[in-house]
């Protein structure tokens, strides 16, 4: 195990520090009220201000009529074509479809079956890594943290391409090309090296199969013997297919696309993405609902009984229970009201497998949850507001399903959103045309600037 690096800076010191901070940085919520301030760039109703324009994807779940909010059943759509036709379509010709959603995302149209050839030959002869990076630049530094070892690996890319600063639309497709290709290498990489350094496993690093599929590919590297059934890939497949994109608005999106407003490089574009989509309010939301539902499960004697479950969420909404926080992972949704169509397929595609190999418990735990979360909001906090279960609810299951690793629940939403990104931030380049830059209201007062001899503690 690598040593820790120990901070020079005592916890007394820190603590002194940070009663200074606190003394000049709160601003009241009256503030943010009285100068209009739409805090989180979300309007008074919780709907997202508008920030831009995409062609890309849409995300539906309400409509507004006379001004008011109406729930709906959410709508997901890449360019136009609905998710579920997308998914139903892979599933009735029994084909992995990730490769097809990465071409439509990122030039418009879904491929003939020609184009889908070739893309997915470039995809794979770009997974493997510049010579020695893996033993260079993930080795000899293990991370704790996945997401943060992507995120540096793909920074760490910058210095291995011959034209990194080129933001000319043929490099920047150069560029995301490759990094949707090199995601799964990499992030099976940073794993198999956390196994060996932080958990003193044996480490893992299978050679590079060009004529797989991303999810196969996935997978064949995570698996010691290599062996999956199609069945678990192609549950993969829709898991990747579901992430890779999600509109402009997402916090990861809009991240990546502000950095590409700047006119930089394309890896610290996609960089952002990494560092926005880890946090617990966004991507690493699929850890907190494993959680919970772990913590539901050890409490309750038994958890398939819903009047169990009500109770315990009780306990939650009241901050008796879970994090203490209040909040119940993989429930509500920013967009989605009545439902969110990627966790409803999800749902059904994960249940034969997930009874097949055991999990029936752990699946009516969350189907509990997710019946039971709308009435219990409703009576503890007054609110009678449509809820729906959100795609989080659901994808930590089937990752558990698959024997994926909690440590990779995160950054396989990543591998997956990349194409997301890479497809956003070409459109930004092709359409946006001028830096994103909102306006921030001071609230400070004028003050008389005073001599360091003349100054007092307060």
């Amino acid at each position: 195990m690598p040593a820790n690096y120990i901070s020079p800076i005592s916890m007394d010191a820190l603590s002194s520090l940070c009663s200074e901070l606190d003394k000049n940085n709160s601003i009241k919520k009256e503030d943010y009220e009285k100068y209009h301030v739409k805090r989180g760039l979300r309007n008074s109703d919780g709907t997202g201000v508008m920030a831009g324009l995409t062609r890309i994807c849409s995300v539906e779940g309400y409509y507004i009529l006379d001004g008011e909010r109406i729930p709906k059943d959410g709508k997901l759509s890449y360019r136009g074509y609905d998710i579920n036709d997308i998914v139903k379509s892979c599933i009735d010709n029994d084909r992995f479809g990730y490769e097809e959603v990465v071409w439509l995302l990122l030039f418009g149209e879904l491929p003939t079956e020609s184009q889908l050839v070739s893309l997915r030959e470039v995809l794979a002869e770009c997974r493997t890594l510049p010579d020695e990076f893996i033993e260079d630049m993930i080795m000899k530094n293990p991370s704790k943290d996945i997401m943060n070892k992507m995120a540096r690996s793909v920074m760490m890319l910058y210095s291995f391409d011959e034209n990194p600063d080129d933001i000319s639309i043929p490099n920047v497709l150069r560029q995301s090309l490759q990094l949707i290709a090199q995601m799964p290498t990499i992030m099976n990489s940073a794993y198999q090296v956390k196994r060996r350094a932080f958990y003193n496993k044996t480490m893992f690093l299978h050679p590079i199969r060009k004529e797989q599929a991303t999810a196969e590919y996935i997978l064949n590297q995570l698996r010691p013997d290599k062996k999956f059934t199609h069945e678990e890939a192609r549950l993969l497949d829709i898991c990747l297919v579901l992430h890779a994109d999600h509109g402009g608005g997402n916090n990861s999106t809009f991240s990546t696309r502000v950095l590409t407003s700047s006119g930089t490089d394309t890896y610290s574009a996609i960089t952002a993405g990494f560092g926005s989509l880890k946090g617990p309010r966004h991507g690493g939301a699929n850890l907190r609902v494993a959680a919970q539902m772990n913590e539901i499960m050890e409490a309750l004697p038994d958890s398939t009984d819903p009047s169990q479950v009500k109770d315990y969420l009780v306990k939650i909404l009241n901050k008796e229970a879970g994090d203490g926080l209040g909040l119940i992972y993989g429930m509500g949704h920013a967009v989605y009201t009545k439902s969110d169509p990627r966790a409803v397929i999800l749902k059904e595609n994960a249940k034969k497998l997930a009874l097949e190999k055991g999990y029936e418990k752990e699946f009516k735990t969350l189907e509990n949850i997710e019946r039971l979360t709308p009435e219990v909001f409703a009576e503890i906090k007054g609110v009678d507001k449509t809820m729906c279960a959100n795609v989080d609810l659901y994808s930590g299951l089937v990752y558990k399903v698959l024997g994926i690793p909690d440590d990779l629940f995160t950054p396989l939403f990543a591998t997956a959103r990349i194409a997301g990104w890479c497809a956003h931030r070409l459109e930004e380049l092709t359409s946006g045309g001028k830096i994103m830059r909102p306006a921030y209201k001071s609230v400070s007062h004028s003050k008389k600037f005073v001599d360091i001899s003349r100054r007092v503690e307060k």
